[in-house]
């Protein structure tokens, strides 16, 4: 259905971007398009559309990392932003804490071990009952605005663990258990119908949810922020971004932390929060400037042809200290990271 999806409208949006930039393929200098990590389904219909441009008009190519794009794409609404700095990427899929060296250069300090933050609080909100057209997240922080944070005792994941890594699956747990005690079936009855009862008992559970959720990220990015300038001294910036990073409650609690630190909060707008073109254009502009792309495909490319997409693909290695053991049995078909693919690339050049 997804890859349905994108199919019907990829031709559309490009058509689209071109229109409202008054620009034609002639105009262009390349093309950038994600090629992991995600659903390679989803992943080959970009890719395929950005092939036949790029063939019909002679254009080099350039294939992004989805998380790095994330990353990257602060440095185009802050001009002050250099290398090295700390980022921070929540999403519905990716929990990722990572040490930007320098453009393709990163170092994995921490990342989900189960569930990313987006896909608990949009779980939270179906199951009491919100509405999901506008995003379960913002939903659920809307709701958490009218409840008690300190209501309900969630316990804060991996306390015990000593790391930067995440896990939400635990949480997910509590609150359907604190559903059960208060009688809320999960995702029975729209918020809409319930009574004013009702409604602040969720709006206690949602506010109490996004309390310890949100905690959870300020632990592991204080240790974080102490590992990276042990490594890198001179980070002066934590970028925090993806979907989850347009939550206001997410960044005031985030620059608590950043200011403690001496550091400065740097956020895109939400608009280049949620997954958008823009950073993959972005990210193909620092890294085509930079030399790194490929030749323009074969003009008139057959359907079938192969190429190379990165559904599993680490943006950095992973820093020693925040190894989990949890992840490392789920190395079966995971490319080698972005960092080393281009280190090794720069070994061979030199």
């Amino acid at each position: 259905m997804a890859e349905e999806a994108h199919s019907l409208v990829i031709d559309q949006v490009v058509r689209q971007a071109l229109d409202n930039a008054n620009l034609t393929e002639n105009d262009l200098s390349a093309v950038s398009v994600t090629i992991g990590p995600g659903l390679s389904l989803c992943l080959r219909v970009g890719v395929q559309k950005a092939r036949r441009i790029a063939g019909q008009f002679s254009l080099p190519i350039v294939g992004v990392h989805h998380m790095e794009a994330h990353a990257l794409v602060a440095r185009l609404i802050e001009k002050d932003l250099q290398f090295p700095f700390l980022a921070l990427l929540i999403s519905g899929g990716h929990n990722l804490l990572i040490l930007a060296h320098e453009l393709g250069h990163y170092l994995q300090l921490g990342t989900t071990i189960d569930d990313a933050i987006g896909e608990a609080y949009d779980k939270t909100a179906r199951w009491l009952g919100l509405d999901m057209r506008k995003g379960g997240g913002p939903a659920l922080e809307e709701l958490a605005m009218e409840g008690d944070p300190n209501s309900i005792n969630f316990s804060i994941p991996m306390k015990q663990h000593k790391d930067c890594n995440f896990s939400y699956a635990g949480l997910k747990t509590q609150v359907r258990l604190a559903m059960e005690s208060r009688k809320i079936s999960p995702g029975s009855d729209p918020i809409s119908l319930t009574n004013s009862e009702g409604r602040r008992s969720r709006a206690d559970i949602a506010a109490s949810f996004q309390r310890v959720a949100v905690l959870h990220l300020e632990e592991r990015c204080q240790r974080a922020i102490e590992w990276a300038l042990k490594i890198e001294p001179s980070i002066k910036y934590l970028v925090v971004s993806g979907g989850v990073a347009s939550n206001k409650y997410v960044r005031a609690r985030l620059n608590h932390v950043v200011e403690n630190n001496n550091l400065q909060l740097v956020c895109p707008p939400p608009s280049l929060c949620t997954d958008n073109g823009v950073m993959i254009a972005w990210t193909g502009i620092e890294h085509f400037l930079s030399g790194r792309f490929d030749p323009p495909p074969p003009d008139n490319e057959p359907e079938d042809a192969m190429f190379e997409l990165r559904p599993r693909w680490p943006l950095g290695e992973e820093y020693l200290q925040g190894k989990s053991e949890a992840r490392s049995m789920k190395k079966a078909r995971m490319y080698p990271s972005l960092t080393s693919m281009i280190q090794d690339s720069l070994q061979q050049q030199s």
